[in-house]
């Protein structure tokens, strides 16, 4: 099977005839920001063989993810998860769907996506080691190593100490 990419403009379009979107982030990023009336199917599940059980043969599906980098990797998987339906790559994802103008569900009171909190937390360290070792004293700097040697393991392994110790503060409980 194959699949076609779509502007968000035919997006749009196809959806306002029934076509569902399927958007396949993490549930707290879909929680934050999605495209209207899109579906939540997380890859993780369509990679664990979960299908799409609304999909017949004539239907067609399309799937976005953020910036589309994800749809991308995975086409393979989510042409199976939908199969026997026809798939639709969103061009560029929710990104490009903003950028082309068109409306997205908001809800900012719903915390940042757990990646992008440690993005900032292992960034504020590795800054303020850097800060503090240059103004106050060069062990410091034994922070911003220190950050950097748990991204690197996270990288390498999979497991991510402080994405699993920021999931369970208060802001990130649902």
């Amino acid at each position: 099977m194959s699949y076609t990419s779509i502007s968000p403009h035919d997006a749009r379009i196809q959806q306002q005839q029934g076509v569902p979107l399927i958007d396949i982030r993490q549930p707290d990023e879909f929680r934050r920001e999605h495209l209207p009336d899109a579906l939540s199917l997380p890859l993780e599940d369509l990679l664990a063989g979960k299908r799409l059980s609304a999909a017949a043969p004539a239907q067609t599906v399309i799937f976005h993810c953020q910036s589309g980098m994800r749809t991308q990797k995975n086409v393979e998987a989510l042409i199976q998860a939908a199969a026997p339906a026809q798939v639709l790559l969103l061009e560029g994802g929710l990104a490009n769907w903003k950028r082309a103008g068109l409306p997205t569900v908001q809800d900012k009171a719903q915390p940042r996506p757990l990646m992008q909190q440690v993005q900032i937390v292992a960034g504020s360290l590795v800054l303020l080691g850097v800060v503090l070792g240059y103004l106050l004293n060069p062990a410091f700097f034994l922070l911003s190593g220190f950050v950097g040697a748990g991204l690197l393991f996270a990288g390498l392994s999979g497991w991510c100490g402080m994405a699993l110790l920021l999931a369970k503060m208060p802001w990130n409980r649902s």
